[in-house]
This record gives structure tokens, sequence and C-alpha cells, in this order.
């Protein structure tokens, strides 16, 4: 981190299976403090709490963030990595919106995984976290149609079907406030 800093670069750090590990199971939330003051001490610029199995629920989001909160590290450093595995991300960006966050991963076509939780499903997808962003009224500056576009391209390309909702159903007309 040091070095990085040193050249000017932006340094953001995951703290993965936050809320979830395959070999220990729960996660406290002491310990992902515990790691989260570390990686800050470090001089990380932004964290970014990861729920690498996609096991948590919106409990466990607000249950987690409040002790990040409690330990002194604001929202505004703190971006928010869900897995849809269980069906469950949408519902924790809301849970994390809110409390003030508003730093989301996501990925064309909900692809991604992990290669310690067989089973699991990809990140949450670009295109269902835009289109709930959209009906929330909450500006992101990103198209839609061009990440549904993206979307179905990932999916021809890896030979699968869309893991989106939004890409399997479509957008709805007039989502966009």
């Amino acid at each position: 981190v040091a070095e990085a800093r040193r050249r000017g670069l932006w340094v953001r750090a995951y703290v993965s299976t936050a809320f979830g590990c395959p070999y220990e199971g729960e996660v406290s939330e002491r310990a992902v403090v515990e790691v989260s003051l570390s990686l800050m001490t470090l001089g990380v610029d932004e964290l970014a709490v990861s729920d690498t199995l996609g096991v948590a629920g919106p409990s466990d989001v607000r249950r987690v963030l409040g002790a990040l909160a409690k330990a002194g590290i604001a929202a505004n450093v703190i971006g928010l990595h869900f897995h849809d595995t269980r069906g469950t991300a949408l519902a924790n960006v809301v849970a994390a919106m809110d409390l003030g966050y508003r730093s989301f991963d996501a990925s064309a076509g909900g692809t991604g995984g992990s290669p310690f939780a067989p089973g699991s499903a990809g990140n949450l997808a670009t295109e269902d976290l835009v289109y709930l962003l959209d009906r929330e009224g909450v500006g992101h500056g990103a198209d839609l149609d061009g990440v549904l576009a993206a979307g179905r391209f990932m999916a021809e390309r890896l030979g699968r079907a869309p893991q989106s909702r939004v890409g399997r159903a479509g957008g709805w007309p007039g989502s966009v406030p």
C-alpha cells in the first residue's frame, strides 16, 4: 500500500467473506472491524466489504455496517460487494443505501463467482442495480439499455443464460425518472 501511495495510486482493499466464510462459518462484526481498521491504518482509500458467498441478508448488512460506523469508519470510504447466490443482493443494497452507503460493485450480466463457494452465483448484476437505482430516483450516470447490451454480450460470450433478472425480463417503461 505504501508503494502504491508513493506512486500516487488510489488503493481499494477487499474485506472478503465479511458475512460468512466457507471455512469458519459466520463471521463476527468484531473480526470485520479489526481487519478493516488494519487496512485503514495501512492507508487504503476505500474498503470493499464483501459478501463473497452471498449469505448476507439486510439485517446482517445493518449489523456489520453499524459496527464499522461505530469504529469510526465512514460510509464514504466503504464500498459493498454483494453476490446474489441466495437472491438477497438487491435487498442488501437497499439496506446499505438506507444507512447512507453509495458505492456498490456490480458486473455486467451478473458474471463472477467464487472458487471457494461451489454453487455460488456471480456478483450483483449491473442491470439489476441500475434498474433499482432508476426506480428509486438515485442518479448514477449509467444507461440501462447500454448495460443490458453489455450483459447480453457477456452471456453470449460465456455461453450461458443471462444471470440478471432485468436481463431476462427487460426494463420497464418509465423506470427512469
